[in-house]
């Protein structure tokens, strides 16, 4: 036996317990799912039970009219039976939803039991680590190298990571103007054909609207650039200045001011869009430079644990 012997004996009896604990998440993950999915059926078999319910009541209380379209005893009948066919599937859904709860309860159980099992096993990975580090084996030297690697690529992934959440919060934000922008160009081109004041009253609000979205959005733009410096990119994106001055000139309400003030909103719009498309491109950018990096982090992992649990 070797020095090893039975600390690997624990290690795998803590992995095999980590991949049951993994298993019993996944089940538990799709017994929720169909745990909500029977919810929803249940309580659209209850409203329509209880409208076919209410149907034959109705009609066993109905007199003359009840029987136009058909024998009284012969609708009550036909009735009758799609309430019952309803109130089978009521009755099954329930049923459903009870052992799938069961289940969810049992599955629940289990997981207690192997709650810990994924920190008992990092803790005897981490321990094997130290003494192999401390040690003249040669799996030393490697583990070192790749704890080293590991805390280079899970800081890279975290700040890649905190870079994508600002972009996409940049990106809904540039959207809400755009959305703004959009509305105020609807009401600019009613007004371009007649829409008198009551077009220049929704411009001018929707205009106000994309101005005050895009303060908003210019300080979710600065976040993300200060994000993006962290991964070693520099980028300072500004979105153009909504004009919302026009209104008061109300005296230069003509056509040709009119089609102005349009042909103002649309570049404005198309200024928006060309930030709304860089912002979008980083993020894909983003993106991939992320899975790059959880695969390097999960071939590091594994080379780690085979070195551990050789």
């Amino acid at each position: 036996m070797t020095s090893f012997d039975a600390l690997d004996e624990e290690i795998r009896d803590a992995r095999e317990r980590t991949r049951r604990r993994e298993r019993l998440s996944r089940q538990r993950v799709t017994l929720t799912g169909q745990i909500d999915e029977v919810r929803g059926l249940l309580a659209e078999l209850e409203r329509q039970l209880a409208k076919e319910d209410h149907d034959v009541v109705k009609l066993e209380q109905g007199g003359f009219f009840a029987s136009l379209f058909g024998t009284k005893e012969e609708r009550l009948a036909r009735e009758r039976a799609e309430a019952e066919a309803v109130r089978q599937r009521v009755h099954g859904q329930r049923a459903r939803l009870e052992w799938l709860t069961e289940d969810l309860r049992s599955t629940d159980t289990s997981l207690a039991e192997v709650g810990t099992a994924a920190d008992e096993l990092n803790a005897l990975l981490a321990r094997k680590e130290r003494l192999l580090v401390d040690s003249d084996d040669p799996r030393g030297r490697e583990l070192a190298d790749i704890a080293a690697g590991l805390a280079n690529v899970e800081a890279d992934l975290r700040e890649h990571g905190e870079a994508r959440q600002a972009g996409m919060a940049a990106g809904r934000a540039v959207g809400q103007v755009l959305r703004f922008l959009d509305g105020a160009r609807g009401a600019s081109t009613w007004d371009v054909f007649g829409g008198g004041g009551i077009a220049d009253f929704i411009e001018h609000g929707q205009l106000r609207d994309a101005d005050q979205a895009a303060w908003q959005a210019q300080r979710a733009l600065d976040a993300f650039s200060r994000e993006l410096a962290d991964v070693g990119v520099a980028a300072s994106p500004r979105l153009p200045k909504v004009d919302t001055r026009w209104f008061a000139d109300m005296f230069f309400d003509n056509v040709i001011f009119d089609m102005y003030k349009h042909q103002k909103i649309m570049r404005t719009g198309q200024e928006v869009q060309e930030v709304a498309r860089w912002v979008h491109g980083v993020l894909n950018h983003l993106a991939a430079r992320c899975d790059e990096l959880a695969r390097q982090r999960d071939a590091l992992t594994g080379r780690r644990a085979n070195l551990l649990e050789a």
